[in-house]
């Protein structure tokens, strides 16, 4: 029977109960005495980092993090990670908690309500108003005719020049700066931050400042009191901030001599809370309610300029969209079966959410079917993502697909999310799936399957909502069978699959896809090239093209660059010397021509190739030269 999706973690003492933790599925609680867990243990005898708890595969975890004292439920050790149900005991160092899934069975104690905030922090006021922020009726509110003027006209000043660089910021970080800066002018602020809200509550620092301009690792922000602001959506001023218990023997806390604090929820279009901004002042200099009213009118404008650089981020990655959706239909171009019968494919798949295998040559287009499925999909308003796996080592894939934590690893001196947490909610692309070591394949597996993954070096559960799409051009059956990639990977990838038949199968889209490419080419560079003469059509046209599409876009783009006429003829069309058929994959085509016609072409490609030097073209075709002359003669070749 699969447990309840919410718990709660109770503090037990000898007098009875004490602070209540709720816990709900999709959010990793971690412990410790560091502040930046969600449930802060003020206990040395606990690790920064001692242990976490999730919900998952619908069972409650506990997982200890390598604690120096261990972490025991029901007076047992917990080695690595446990299930836990209601009623057990779950000990970390000193402290000691009773897990329930309903406060009810609580035994025989009221449970305390808000109590250790209330006794924690003093809040002193709560609001959503503030005066400096035009009323519904209009106007600047007057609420306090006891202010003098000069001061609110100073404080309309500064919202006014701050509201400005506001605007002016072009990412997140400028605008957490800007808002900053104006608190810190128009208050007696000593430190600040601002923080946005991800998913699950999880409070993330956008910008920090210190009055006295040294640089610190911002880890202040009162988590009782952020908590508080989430919940009630109301801003609030709070004295004796040191009293929250996750301050308790934080000396470097201690020695910031924070008195009183503001914080601020930053509230988008219909109550989403975007952020948070937390301000501190000494004891000397306590923030008063004109304080936190102009605080408030600072958040109201962020909210703004905030939601104008999410629209912005939101219409660039539609652009780069639209901009890869136009290249995607103009380069799928050409009217063969095999290409109708790939469009009619894309069209059928896109709609599902099937994991989809691409098989074909290198350079025969997989991406550009893997394009279509995403923009003609639910997902096409969110990120498309592409990685080659063969071109990164073992770790190095496995730090682009799931990120890695800053220290991770040598190198590793920030934090990086890896491809499927930017492709959240969208589709991942990963081509040459095939090249993917089998240690990176057990990981990848278990993602494809639903389960949550961390990155390297953390120990936070990760889950996301992607559709996978993977190339090859190998055949995977042949490396199972070799043992070089997982069966049961195999056929979680081979739910659809889509094969791409190369060039030398489809020969009467050459000719379109030239044109294609000559249009975009000649575009892009402004020559007034018109087209290509029938001799270049029919040299396009009878050459295997062992390169595919990416070989035939080289060379038009080449036939481009170097020339400036018309129209393109035969001999501006360099094709490769390589032996299409040395690979074994791509035979010569046969064309029913006579042996005189065959010895006319190799006379004339020899020549040109020793630029008419009749005595070494001789030798190449081992005759004498005035056999060669007449030759020339009776064929009537001439110099180009």
């Amino acid at each position: 029977m699969a447990a309840p999706t919410t718990a709660f973690l109770v503090a037990r003492h000898e007098e009875g109960f004490g602070d209540v933790h709720a816990l709900q599925q999709g959010v990793t609680y971690g412990l410790g005495r560091s502040p930046k867990n969600r449930i802060v243990l003020a206990d040395d005898l606990c690790s920064r980092d001692h242990a976490e708890i999730s919900y998952a595969e619908e069972s409650w975890y506990v997982r200890d993090l390598g604690s120096l004292n261990g972490t025991k439920i029901n007076g047992k050790p917990l080695v690595g990670e446990a299930e836990i149900d209601t009623g057990d005991d779950v000990q970390f160092g000193r402290g000691k908690y009773l897990f329930l899934y309903d406060l009810d069975d609580l035994p025989g104690i009221p449970v305390p309500q808000e109590k250790p905030l209330a006794e924690a922090v003093n809040i002193t006021r709560r609001t959503t108003k503030t005066k400096y922020v035009p009323s519904e009726s209009g106007g600047i509110r007057n609420t306090d005719d006891t202010v003098a003027d000069a001061p609110k006209e100073r404080a309309l000043e500064t919202l006014y020049r701050t509201a400005l660089d506001m605007a002016n910021a072009e990412d997140g970080a400028a605008l957490g700066n800007a808002v900053l800066a104006g608190c810190f002018n128009a208050m007696p602020a000593e430190h600040g931050a601002v923080m946005s809200v991800k998913t699950g509550r999880e409070l993330e620092l956008m910008a920090y400042r210190s009055r006295d301009g040294k640089v610190r690792t911002f880890h202040k922000a009162s988590q009782l009191v952020s908590s508080t602001v989430l919940d009630t959506k109301e801003a609030v001023l709070a004295e004796n901030a040191l009293a929250d218990p996750q301050f308790k023997g934080r000396d470097s806390i201690r020695e910031l001599r924070v008195g009183s604090l503001i914080c601020v929820p930053v509230l988008a279009e219909g109550a989403e809370v975007l952020g948070l901004i937390h301000l501190y002042s000494t004891p000397n200099e306590r923030f008063t309610d004109d304080h936190l009213d102009f605080a408030v009118a600072i958040g109201r404008h962020m909210a703004g300029a905030w939601q104008q650089l999410r629209k912005q981020d939101l219409l660039h990655a539609t652009n780069r969209e639209l901009r890869a959706a136009l290249g995607l239909e103009s380069e799928l171009v050409g009217s063969s079966t095999g290409l109708r019968n790939i469009t009619s494919q894309i069209s059928r798949v896109a709609t599902t959410g099937a994991t989809v295998l691409i098989r074909g040559e290198s350079g025969s287009g997989k991406e550009l079917v893997a394009r279509a499925i995403h923009n003609l999909s639910n997902r096409k308003n969110a990120p498309f993502v592409t990685l080659n796996c063969a071109a990164l080592t073992e770790s190095l894939l496995e730090s682009e697909l799931f990120g890695h934590e800053r220290g991770a690893f040598t190198g590793a001196t920030e934090k990086m999310i890896g491809k499927f947490e930017a492709a959240d909610h969208g589709t991942i692309f990963l081509d040459e799936i095939g090249e993917m070591h089998l240690s990176t394949q057990s990981k990848f597996l278990r993602v494809l399957e639903g389960h949550p993954f961390e990155r390297l070096g953390g120990n936070n559960h990760i889950k996301v909502d992607v559709r996978v799409v993977a190339a090859t051009n190998r055949p995977l059956e042949q490396a199972v069978r070799e043992g070089v990639f997982r069966k049961d990977l195999f056929y979680r990838l081979q739910v659809v699959e889509i094969r791409v038949p190369p060039l030398r199968d489809r020969l009467e889209d050459v000719a379109p896809l030239a044109e294609h490419f000559l249009k975009r080419f000649t575009r892009e560079t402004g020559r007034r090239i018109k087209g290509f003469t029938e001799d270049a059509k029919a040299k396009l046209k009878n050459y295997a093209w062992p390169g595919n599409v990416r070989e035939l876009r080289n060379v038009v783009e080449r036939a481009v660059a170097l020339n400036d006429k018309p129209f393109l003829d035969a001999v501006d069309i360099w094709l490769t010397s390589l032996d299409p058929s040395s690979s074994g994959n791509h035979p010569v085509l046969y064309k029913p021509v006579s042996l005189e016609e065959t010895e006319k072409r190799h006379i004339r490609e020899t020549l040109k190739y020793t630029d008419w030097n009749k005595s070494r073209a001789a030798e190449i075709l081992e005759i004498e030269r005035s056999t060669l002359d007449r030759k020339i003669k009776g064929y009537n070749i001439r110099k180009e």
